[in-house]
């Protein structure tokens, strides 16, 4: 499993210790990092636990029963240039 960057505890007291520092609210934190960090991230927002824990679970499952040894990327769609 390759998360992207998750919307965890730790990473909200990162992100806050950030915006702090830079004088700035989280959010308009967060989105700064989208647009200067990450600018090819299709979804421009930070990934929820539970979306994580979704892909974990049908990985867990019988549906998920033909996927082997693959690296599952949970990390909302990265595009790799911007036209």
């Amino acid at each position: 499993m390759l998360p992207g960057p998750t919307r965890t505890e730790g990473v909200e007291r990162f992100m806050a210790d950030l915006a702090a520092r830079a004088g700035v609210p989280v959010e308009a934190f967060i989105q700064r990092f989208f647009a200067e960090a990450r600018p090819t991230s299709i979804l421009k927002r930070l990934i929820e636990p539970a979306e994580v824990a979704a892909a974990v679970a049908f990985l867990a499952s019988p549906l998920a029963s033909a996927i082997n040894g693959a690296a599952v990327r949970v990390e909302g769609g990265v595009v790799r240039t911007i036209a």
